[in-house]
């Protein structure tokens, strides 16, 4: 079975988005990843995954202790689902500056795994000024971080083991790139 994970924009979402985003992010719209002046390799477009319920963190960053790290592997996908997204549409300005965080020490272990993609259903690893800094220091380590992922809730408890394809724009000279993601249930 396979699950679009990826966020629809609907003219309402642009309008919103337009309004509380910096217009000069092009690329940055929606369901994307961080490219950070890097190649995104084809061999990333197909990834097995995990999937992380992080819904019951509040009021404070993501961490070590929320996740089974045992259970993330070498170049594959990996998956935060807050739920911040259920509750906040997507292109405000609450859903810009408040939304969850994954902590430093949680990103690090991450890039020691040689994970490929790390992907959220928010709108950036860290917030503010911590944003950018982060997203580059996974992308220098070939770690791409995808953004503003949706009903990752529904591979909860697959019985086989996940894949996740991810399709990006064919764009250069940008730093983010819209992409359409799917999670694949196998048998």
């Amino acid at each position: 079975m396979k699950i679009d994970l990826t966020l629809e924009i609907t003219p309402d979402i642009l309008k919103e988005a337009k309004e509380n985003q910096k217009p000069e992010l092009e690329g940055h719209l929606g369901t994307h990843f961080d490219v950070m002046d890097q190649v995104f390799p084809l061999d990333y477009t197909q990834r097995s995954a995990v999937v992380f319920d992080v819904t019951h963190v509040k009021d404070r960053d993501i961490t070590l202790s929320d996740i089974d790290l045992s259970k993330v592997k070498a170049d594959q996908f990996v998956a935060f689902h807050s739920g911040f997204s259920d509750t906040e549409p997507y292109g405000t300005r609450r859903y810009y500056k408040e939304h969850p965080q994954l902590s430093m020490e949680l990103i690090h272990a991450l890039l020691e795994k040689k994970v490929s993609i790390i992907g959220i259903d928010f709108a950036g690893v860290r917030r503010g000024a911590e944003h950018i800094p982060t997203d580059q220091v996974c992308a220098e380590q070939g770690v791409f971080v995808i953004e503003n992922l949706r009903r990752l809730e529904t591979l909860f408890g697959a019985e086989g083991p996940l894949v996740f394809h991810t399709y990006p724009m064919h764009m250069t000279g940008v730093t983010g790139l819209p992409c359409r993601v799917v999670g694949e249930m196998l048998d």
